[in-house]
């Protein structure tokens, strides 16, 4: 199960690379206050989405010190059409997606604050994290 360790809700028309530039830069105010989730932490995955922006790449090495992998998708050959592909790490995030949206006040927006949107996020990982260590 993938851990939360940070959240940032934020409007759809925002670009997935100014969205997880908001998150690094909340991750590095955490790190400067001595938190300890990000310590160990020294790979990030990105979808192929990421390999357009070089320089977020650059950014996030310099300024936390991560490698930062691109997961992309395998070359297909146009006259041999395939079914599904599974990419690495990829299940990771979209199973975690699906254990959120089991909880009804993320399965629709029904919050007017992103801070509310994120705390009902925290809670239910927490949910989540708790029935792992104790089902039932």
């Amino acid at each position: 199960m993938g851990l939360l360790l940070t959240v940032v809700v934020h409007a759809a028309d925002v670009s997935e690379q100014a969205g997880a530039r908001r998150i690094m830069e909340k991750v590095t105010v955490a790190k400067a206050a001595g938190t300890a989730f990000f310590k160990r932490l020294r790979l990030l995955w990105v979808d192929a989405g990421y390999q357009a922006d070089k320089d977020f790449c650059a950014w996030v090495k310099t300024l936390l010190g991560w490698r930062v992998e691109v997961i992309k998708r395998p070359e297909i050959n146009a006259q041999k059409k395939q079914g599904f592909i599974l990419l690495p790490r990829r299940w990771v995030v979209e199973r975690t997606f699906a254990w959120l949206d089991n909880y009804r006040r993320l399965s629709k927006d029904y919050e007017y604050l992103p801070q509310s949107s994120e705390a009902m996020v925290y809670l239910a990982m927490t949910n989540l994290m708790l029935h792992r260590l104790k089902p039932g």
